[in-house]
Formats: C-alpha cells, structure tokens, sequence
C-alpha cells in the first residue's frame, strides 16, 4: 500500500501478534465464506456503480428480505434493513407521534446508546422518560412484577415499553417474550432491542407478536457488520412514516412526493420501500443474509448452531469460574443461554476510585494485545467478565483466556500493571 494513503505518509500498522478470534457478543465475526460474498458485491457496486445501484440492487435486497423473513417467519414486507439495532430502536423511537403525557417506559441497563435516544426523545418531544431500576440477576416472576408496578404506578401513561432480548452488560437474558404479552395486555407498545438475537435463539415474529423488533445480523447470524433488520407488523407500519434519514420512498400525507428514480421491483414496494434507497451507502453487507444462512445450513442448521454456541459457553463460563475462584451471575429468560458473566476476584475497593476505568482499559486492552478477549465492565459495585460462545471456540480457547485474564488480575491486585501499560500500548495496534 502507498504511503500516499496514509496518514502523514506512515507505513501500515504491523499486525496484531496472533490472531483474535471475532467476539460474538461485541461485534460478531465474518466467515471467509460470507466475506467473499461481501467481497464480491462491492467489487460488482464499483465496477459498474449506477448499473448496479438503480437495476441490481433493489432487486437483490428483495431476495435478502424474504431470506431474512423465512428465517424469523415473519412477511417480507415487514421486514427491512438498518444498518445496526441502534438505528432500528432511532428509527422507532423517533418516528412516532408522541403526545403531552406519554412515556417510555424502559429499565435502567438499557444499552447506552438506545438510553440516550430516550432522553434525547423526551428532551425533543411531548414524551416522558420513565426509567425502572432493577437489580440483576432476577427471576422472570419478580422482573415481571416490577415490569407491572411500574405500569400501575404510571396510571395509564405508558405508551411504549422499550426492552432488550439480551442485555448487552451483564449478559442475561430477559423473558422478553412475556414482556411482549404483557404490554399486549395493557395496549403499551413493545419495542424489542434484540441486538443479541438472530442466529443467537429462534426467533418467529409471528408468535412473538412484538409490535416493534430490531436485531443485528452481524453478531451471531456471520453477515458482515452494519447489517440489522427492523420488523415492523403492518398493523403499525403507519406509526413509523419514515426512515433514517427520509428517503426516496417517504410518502406525504399531502400525497404525491418526489418519485424514486428506482425502477419498480416486485416486493419492493409499500411501507418497506421507504428502506430501499436511504442515501448512498454500501449496502453489501445486507446482501450476504442469504451467503449467511445459507452458510448455517452447511454448518448443520439453526438448531445444531444453536445447541453448540450454548453449550460451549456454558462450559467456557465454567472454566473461567473455576480460574477465577469466583461465581457466574444467574440468568432470567426461559431458553438459550450463550452469553454468561463471570465475577473477577477484584474488589472495586481495591482499585483507587481515579484509577477504575483505566484499569478496565488495561484488562481489555492487554487481552487483545495477546491473542484473546473477553469483556471487563463493572456492574452494580463489581467487576465482571463476560464470555461468548460460537461454533469456531472450544474448551481450549476458556482456558487460555481464563488464564491470562488470572494473571492480569493478579497484576493489578499487586500495582503491578502499571509497569505493563507500556507493554500494552507497544502491542496495541
């Protein structure tokens, strides 16, 4: 690679010392199967741009709808592409009309990204932020009951409820699917962030019945990153009018608008076409959700994935817990389970109060530098690992992490990790 392409005319970045397998909970891992796929669209989008863009890919992101759609059995024309779920919980949370008195109804380890979307909604809009604080781990009955007092105490003002699938931190899993037919029950709209979700647990839109749900592709379904859906019934399809940014296919109430320049193509029409054509992006990555699933079925099936991704995280969690001579954090929602946290055997107390996110930093950062990584967050009052499972990890790949996690652990109990900073940043890239 030219210098010319480089900042300040420097050489490339030397890689990393050993590989780091992709983290399925943080940012998922591309197969090389599926990489080629990807490869091989944004080769055909450069090589011809306006062909491709206004004749092939309408018709191409069809054919990845209804792949997607057959997968979580749901409609095509409920079913459209966002570039990450944070863009899916955006795109409802600010595309409804909200009235003076409606709130949000939502729990306090809502992702961070998604909680400033709340506030910034009731900073700009008639709704209400109504947060609910709960201690996890939990029982499915009692977070239930809490889901309920709060709604009771809210006398009727609840309009949306706004929950995860799988909390991000801690990663637990939440019976979501009761919490769907709870706000049914009191005519509460649900809006599901199951960023963790496709390819992570079955998923059948009808069954589930959510009003609104919106999963990432690329952290357990092996599309490249910037891929998620957005599931909208068409019950609902008149609350969200837009998309973001508005696109081609935004529809006035006035009627009329400025026609897309898109040729027509059969299922890219309706509510879902305002998804199609949302400014110029590379939209290669929605194009491999068939390569993915297609994949998958190689690899023995949803099912198969599924049991194996669970079980080996079970046992990873195991291992590290045994390391670590400390406990995993319990886990509510009836189901698969392929995320587990692990307490450290690190008192905040022992950390100096300046010093905690620096020494979060250090853990993350001296984990990657020597081929591994997990997660290291603090969760009301400790400190926390989470691991993952997926079909490329084995016992193997726990023990070696729990085992430089250990060590690391036991440099900051003694100071010492200050003396390897210097080490960190040198193998940092």
């Amino acid at each position: 690679m030219s210098s010319l392409f480089l900042p300040s005319g420097r050489s490339p970045p030397p890689p990393p010392p050993r590989l780091t397998r992709g983290h399925a909970g943080s940012f998922g891992a591309c197969p090389e199967p599926v990489a080629r796929v990807y490869r091989h669209f944004q080769w055909l989008s450069e090589r011809r741009p306006d062909t491709f863009a206004r004749e092939h890919l309408p018709r191409l992101l069809v054919e990845s709808r209804r792949a997607l759609a057959k997968l979580i059995n749901a409609p095509a024309s409920a079913v459209v592409f966002v570039p990450n779920a944070t863009t899916g919980v955006n795109t409802v949370l600010r595309g409804l009309e909200w009235a003076p008195g409606d709130k949000i109804l939502y729990f306090d380890f809502i992702y961070g990204a998604c909680d400033n979307t709340v506030q910034y909604v009731a900073e700009s809009t008639a709704a209400e932020a109504l947060r609910v604080e709960i201690q996890l781990p939990i029982t499915d009955d009692d977070f239930l009951a809490a889901f309920e007092r709060a709604v009771a105490a809210a006398a009727g003002t609840v309009r949306l409820a706004v929950f995860d699938s799988i909390v991000s931190l801690p990663g637990v899993r939440l019976p979501f699917e009761r919490l769907a037919a709870a706000c049914r029950k009191h005519k509460i709209l649900s809006l599901v962030d199951g960023a963790h979700g496709v390819g992570y647990l079955p998923l059948d839109m009808q069954q589930l019945d959510a009003d609104f749900f919106t999963s990432n592709c690329h952290k357990w379904l092996y599309t490249p990153r910037g891929c998620a859906f957005l599931y909208v019934p068409e019950r609902n399809q008149g609350l969200i009018r837009s998309s973001l940014p508005t696109s081609w296919g935004f529809v006035p109430k006035t009627g009329g608008g400025v026609p897309s320049p898109l040729p027509a193509v059969d299922g890219d029409e309706g509510w879902a076409k305002m998804f199609t054509s949302v400014g110029t992006v590379d939209a290669s990555s929605y194009l491999c959700v068939p390569a993915a699933i297609a994949l998958r079925e190689r690899l023995g099936g949803e099912d198969k994935i599924m049991r194996y991704t669970c079980d080996i995280a079970r046992r990873g969690a195991e291992i590290f817990r045994q390391r670590l001579g400390t406990e995993i954090m319990a886990s509510g929602g009836d189901g698969e389970q392929a995320m587990y946290n692990i307490r450290l055997p690190l008192e905040v107390d022992e950390v100096e109060g300046g010093l905690r996110g620096e020494v979060a930093a250090f853990l993350t950062g001296s984990l990657d530098a020597r081929g591994t990584y997990v997660v290291v967050y603090k969760y009301k009052g400790a400190w926390w690992t989470r691991v993952s499972g997926q079909v490329y990890l084995s016992e193997e790949d726990y023990a070696r992490g729990a085992e430089v996690l250990a060590g690391l652990v036991d440099e900051v109990k003694t100071g010492k990790w200050r003396s390897l900073e210097g080490e960190m940043n040198g193998l940092a890239v």
